[in-house]
Protein backbone atom coordinates (compact mmCIF):
# COMPACT_ATOMS: atom_id res chain seq x y z
CA UNK A 1 0.00 0.00 0.00
CA UNK A 2 1.07 3.25 -1.05
CA UNK A 3 2.02 6.32 1.25
CA UNK A 4 -1.06 7.97 -0.64
CA UNK A 5 -3.11 5.35 -0.12
CA UNK A 6 -2.58 5.53 3.68
CA UNK A 7 -2.98 8.77 3.96
CA UNK A 8 -6.63 8.44 2.63
CA UNK A 9 -7.18 5.79 5.09
CA UNK A 10 -6.41 8.57 7.90
CA UNK A 11 -8.44 10.89 6.33
CA UNK A 12 -11.71 8.83 6.27
CA UNK A 13 -11.27 7.13 8.92
CA UNK A 14 -10.70 9.92 11.69
CA UNK A 15 -7.79 9.78 14.12
CA UNK A 16 -7.08 6.48 16.25
CA UNK A 17 -8.50 6.78 19.82
CA UNK A 18 -7.62 3.99 22.38
CA UNK A 19 -10.42 2.30 23.64
CA UNK A 20 -11.73 -0.80 25.20
CA UNK A 21 -12.56 -2.79 22.47
CA UNK A 22 -9.13 -1.35 21.07
CA UNK A 23 -7.28 -2.94 24.15
CA UNK A 24 -9.25 -6.31 24.16
CA UNK A 25 -7.93 -6.61 20.54
CA UNK A 26 -4.50 -6.01 21.82
CA UNK A 27 -5.24 -8.70 24.21
CA UNK A 28 -6.21 -11.02 21.53
CA UNK A 29 -3.59 -10.28 19.51
CA UNK A 30 -0.95 -10.64 21.76
CA UNK A 31 -2.24 -14.26 22.73
CA UNK A 32 -2.17 -15.06 18.69
CA UNK A 33 0.90 -13.91 18.39
CA UNK A 34 2.66 -15.40 21.50
CA UNK A 35 0.93 -19.10 21.16
CA UNK A 36 1.37 -18.80 17.21
CA UNK A 37 -1.78 -19.80 16.63
CA UNK A 38 -4.57 -18.36 13.80
CA UNK A 39 -6.56 -16.03 15.13
CA UNK A 40 -10.23 -15.15 13.91
CA UNK A 41 -11.42 -11.36 14.23
CA UNK A 42 -15.04 -10.49 13.36
CA UNK A 43 -17.28 -7.15 13.88
CA UNK A 44 -19.45 -5.17 11.58
CA UNK A 45 -18.23 -2.61 9.24
CA UNK A 46 -16.83 0.46 11.05
CA UNK A 47 -16.83 -1.07 14.70
CA UNK A 48 -12.89 -0.29 14.09
CA UNK A 49 -11.11 -3.42 13.48
CA UNK A 50 -8.92 -2.11 10.57
CA UNK A 51 -7.67 1.13 13.03
CA UNK A 52 -6.84 -1.25 15.86
CA UNK A 53 -5.35 -3.93 13.53
CA UNK A 54 -2.97 -1.17 12.12
CA UNK A 55 -2.06 0.37 15.27
CA UNK A 56 -1.01 -2.77 17.08
CA UNK A 57 1.26 -3.49 13.99
CA UNK A 58 2.74 0.20 14.18
CA UNK A 59 1.87 0.03 10.34
CA UNK A 60 1.32 4.24 10.15
CA UNK A 61 5.06 4.71 11.22
CA UNK A 62 6.50 1.63 9.07
CA UNK A 63 4.38 0.94 6.37
CA UNK A 64 6.26 3.73 3.59
CA UNK A 65 9.44 1.97 4.58
CA UNK A 66 8.09 -1.54 3.59
CA UNK A 67 5.60 -0.57 1.13
CA UNK A 68 7.65 1.73 -0.75
CA UNK A 69 11.23 0.15 -0.44
CA UNK A 70 13.67 2.37 -0.98
CA UNK A 71 12.16 5.54 0.84
CA UNK A 72 14.97 7.21 2.82
CA UNK A 73 14.09 10.05 5.56
CA UNK A 74 15.32 11.38 8.81
CA UNK A 75 13.20 9.29 10.75
CA UNK A 76 14.07 5.51 9.38
CA UNK A 77 15.80 4.65 12.25
CA UNK A 78 12.41 5.61 14.32
CA UNK A 79 10.49 3.10 11.45
CA UNK A 80 13.14 0.56 12.18
CA UNK A 81 12.49 0.45 15.76
CA UNK A 82 8.88 0.59 15.86
CA UNK A 83 9.32 -2.74 13.34
CA UNK A 84 11.21 -4.23 15.58
CA UNK A 85 8.70 -3.86 18.38
CA UNK A 86 5.70 -5.16 16.08
CA UNK A 87 7.58 -7.90 14.76
CA UNK A 88 3.86 -7.91 13.03
CA UNK A 89 2.58 -7.52 9.24
CA UNK A 90 -0.31 -6.01 8.16
CA UNK A 91 -1.91 -6.57 4.75
CA UNK A 92 -4.92 -6.05 2.97
CA UNK A 93 -5.56 -8.20 -0.38
CA UNK A 94 -7.13 -6.92 -3.71
CA UNK A 95 -10.52 -7.91 -4.62
CA UNK A 96 -10.71 -11.08 -6.30
CA UNK A 97 -6.85 -11.64 -5.36
CA UNK A 98 -5.13 -14.67 -6.36
CA UNK A 99 -3.04 -17.10 -4.62
CA UNK A 100 -0.10 -16.33 -6.49
CA UNK A 101 -0.13 -12.43 -6.17
CA UNK A 102 -1.07 -13.13 -2.30
CA UNK A 103 2.02 -15.54 -1.78
CA UNK A 104 4.17 -12.60 -3.86
CA UNK A 105 3.33 -9.82 -1.59
CA UNK A 106 3.33 -11.49 1.89
CA UNK A 107 6.79 -12.97 0.95
CA UNK A 108 7.94 -9.19 -0.18
CA UNK A 109 7.06 -8.28 2.94
CA UNK A 110 8.44 -10.74 5.23
CA UNK A 111 11.68 -10.21 3.25
CA UNK A 112 11.35 -6.50 3.44
CA UNK A 113 11.14 -6.58 7.42
CA UNK A 114 13.18 -8.93 7.77
CA UNK A 115 15.98 -6.47 6.04
CA UNK A 116 15.02 -3.83 8.41
CA UNK A 117 15.29 -5.77 11.62
CA UNK A 118 18.37 -7.46 10.85
CA UNK A 119 20.33 -4.54 10.99
CA UNK A 120 18.40 -2.67 13.01
CA UNK A 121 19.44 -5.85 15.79
CA UNK A 122 23.07 -5.30 14.85
CA UNK A 123 23.24 -2.18 15.75
CA UNK A 124 21.84 -2.43 19.06
CA UNK A 125 23.50 -5.76 19.72
CA UNK A 126 20.23 -7.55 19.97
CA UNK A 127 19.71 -11.41 19.67
CA UNK A 128 17.37 -12.29 16.97
CA UNK A 129 16.20 -15.36 15.61
CA UNK A 130 16.30 -16.21 12.09
CA UNK A 131 12.71 -16.13 11.78
CA UNK A 132 12.46 -12.57 12.05
CA UNK A 133 8.61 -11.63 12.20
CA UNK A 134 5.80 -13.15 14.56
CA UNK A 135 2.51 -12.54 13.41
CA UNK A 136 0.74 -11.88 9.81
CA UNK A 137 -2.75 -10.05 10.18
CA UNK A 138 -4.84 -9.87 6.90
CA UNK A 139 -7.66 -7.62 6.53
CA UNK A 140 -10.66 -8.11 4.62
CA UNK A 141 -10.59 -11.98 4.59
CA UNK A 142 -13.72 -12.09 3.07
CA UNK A 143 -11.46 -11.65 -0.49
CA UNK A 144 -9.44 -14.29 -0.11
CA UNK A 145 -10.21 -17.49 -2.46
CA UNK A 146 -10.01 -21.14 -1.52
CA UNK A 147 -6.50 -21.22 -2.90
CA UNK A 148 -5.65 -17.93 -1.45
CA UNK A 149 -6.60 -19.39 1.86
CA UNK A 150 -4.86 -22.85 1.30
CA UNK A 151 -1.75 -20.47 0.91
CA UNK A 152 -2.26 -18.82 4.25
CA UNK A 153 -2.79 -22.01 6.15
CA UNK A 154 0.60 -23.60 4.32
CA UNK A 155 2.36 -20.44 5.32
CA UNK A 156 1.28 -21.00 9.11
CA UNK A 157 2.17 -24.46 9.29
CA UNK A 158 5.51 -24.01 7.55
CA UNK A 159 6.44 -21.15 9.61
CA UNK A 160 7.09 -20.35 13.45
CA UNK A 161 4.34 -17.27 12.61
CA UNK A 162 0.97 -16.06 14.20
CA UNK A 163 -2.07 -15.19 12.02
CA UNK A 164 -5.21 -13.19 12.68
CA UNK A 165 -7.73 -13.14 9.85
CA UNK A 166 -10.31 -10.03 10.01
CA UNK A 167 -13.54 -10.37 8.47
CA UNK A 168 -17.31 -9.08 8.58
CA UNK A 169 -19.84 -11.33 11.19
CA UNK A 170 -20.30 -14.19 9.83
CA UNK A 171 -16.89 -15.08 8.22
CA UNK A 172 -16.27 -17.73 10.58
CA UNK A 173 -19.41 -19.54 8.83
CA UNK A 174 -17.65 -19.19 5.77
CA UNK A 175 -13.99 -20.40 6.83
CA UNK A 176 -15.74 -23.78 8.52
CA UNK A 177 -16.32 -25.04 5.09
CA UNK A 178 -12.10 -25.38 5.02
CA UNK A 179 -11.52 -28.37 7.23
CA UNK A 180 -7.77 -27.60 7.39
CA UNK A 181 -8.04 -23.98 8.28
CA UNK A 182 -10.62 -24.03 10.73
CA UNK A 183 -9.43 -26.70 12.84
CA UNK A 184 -6.07 -24.13 13.63
CA UNK A 185 -8.10 -21.09 13.97
CA UNK A 186 -6.93 -20.97 18.55
CA UNK A 187 -8.99 -17.70 19.21
CA UNK A 188 -12.07 -15.73 17.88
CA UNK A 189 -12.41 -12.11 18.74
CA UNK A 190 -15.46 -10.54 18.35
CA UNK A 191 -15.18 -6.56 17.77
CA UNK A 192 -18.09 -4.51 19.07
CA UNK A 193 -19.46 -0.82 18.58
CA UNK A 194 -18.79 1.67 21.37
CA UNK A 195 -20.89 1.51 24.03
CA UNK A 196 -21.86 3.83 27.36
CA UNK A 197 -19.41 5.69 29.35
CA UNK A 198 -16.62 4.81 26.40
CA UNK A 199 -19.51 5.91 23.41
CA UNK A 200 -19.42 9.44 25.92
CA UNK A 201 -15.70 9.24 25.64
CA UNK A 202 -15.47 9.30 22.16
CA UNK A 203 -18.06 12.09 21.69
CA UNK A 204 -16.20 13.72 23.97
CA UNK A 205 -13.28 13.97 21.85
CA UNK A 206 -14.96 15.15 19.07
CA UNK A 207 -16.81 18.02 20.63
CA UNK A 208 -13.19 19.29 22.02
CA UNK A 209 -12.18 18.98 18.07
CA UNK A 210 -14.93 21.65 17.32
CA UNK A 211 -13.52 23.76 20.19
CA UNK A 212 -16.62 22.66 22.21
CA UNK A 213 -16.86 21.48 25.71
CA UNK A 214 -19.40 18.38 25.92
CA UNK A 215 -21.47 18.97 29.39
CA UNK A 216 -23.94 15.48 30.24
CA UNK A 217 -25.57 17.64 32.23
CA UNK A 218 -26.47 20.21 29.94
CA UNK A 219 -30.05 19.33 28.46
CA UNK A 220 -29.12 20.33 25.02
CA UNK A 221 -25.90 17.99 24.54
CA UNK A 222 -27.77 15.40 26.44
CA UNK A 223 -30.10 15.45 23.67
CA UNK A 224 -27.31 15.98 21.16
CA UNK A 225 -25.68 12.57 22.70
CA UNK A 226 -29.04 11.41 22.59
CA UNK A 227 -29.29 11.61 18.66
CA UNK A 228 -25.76 10.66 17.84
CA UNK A 229 -26.14 7.48 19.67
CA UNK A 230 -29.41 6.65 18.42
CA UNK A 231 -28.44 7.58 14.42
CA UNK A 232 -25.08 5.85 14.81
CA UNK A 233 -25.27 2.69 17.33
CA UNK A 234 -21.81 3.36 18.54
CA UNK A 235 -20.44 2.88 15.14
CA UNK A 236 -16.54 4.36 15.11
CA UNK A 237 -16.97 5.17 11.34
CA UNK A 238 -20.05 6.51 11.30
CA UNK A 239 -19.57 8.80 14.15
CA UNK A 240 -16.81 10.44 12.50
CA UNK A 241 -18.53 10.85 9.24
CA UNK A 242 -21.59 12.03 10.95
CA UNK A 243 -18.99 14.76 12.61
CA UNK A 244 -17.68 15.29 9.07
CA UNK A 245 -20.85 16.73 8.62
CA UNK A 246 -22.07 18.62 11.88
CA UNK A 247 -18.51 20.69 11.78
CA UNK A 248 -19.74 21.89 8.00
CA UNK A 249 -22.80 22.89 9.17
CA UNK A 250 -21.66 24.52 11.95
CA UNK A 251 -19.41 26.60 9.93
CA UNK A 252 -21.71 27.03 6.91
CA UNK A 253 -24.42 28.59 9.78
CA UNK A 254 -21.80 29.89 11.87
CA UNK A 255 -23.18 27.95 14.57
CA UNK A 256 -21.53 27.81 18.61
CA UNK A 257 -23.36 24.52 20.03
CA UNK A 258 -23.97 21.11 18.72
CA UNK A 259 -27.88 20.11 19.16
CA UNK A 260 -29.97 17.41 18.27
CA UNK A 261 -31.30 19.58 15.55
CA UNK A 262 -27.86 20.14 13.72
CA UNK A 263 -27.29 16.23 14.63
CA UNK A 264 -30.44 15.56 12.79
CA UNK A 265 -29.46 17.96 9.87
CA UNK A 266 -26.49 16.06 9.32
CA UNK A 267 -27.47 12.96 9.63
CA UNK A 268 -29.90 13.63 6.57
CA UNK A 269 -27.12 14.47 4.51
CA UNK A 270 -25.48 10.72 5.28
CA UNK A 271 -26.18 7.45 3.46
CA UNK A 272 -26.57 5.13 6.13
CA UNK A 273 -27.13 1.29 5.16
CA UNK A 274 -28.05 -0.96 7.80
CA UNK A 275 -24.75 -2.30 7.41
CA UNK A 276 -22.87 0.74 8.48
Amino acid sequence: MSVVAKDIIGRRAGAFIDTKEHRRFVEFAKAVRENRYIGLCYGAAGVSKTLSARHYANWPAVESLLCDWGLRERSTGKMLAAMNRSRTLFYTPAVSISARILNRDIHRLLAAATACIRPHNERARLECSFNHMEMVIVDEAERLSAPALEFLRDLFDRSNIGLILIGMVGIDKRLARYLQLYSRIGFAHPYRPLQGNELTFVLARHWRELGLCLNGADFADAQAIAAVTRITGGNFRLIHRLFVQIERLMDINHLTEITDDVVNAARRMLVIGTAN
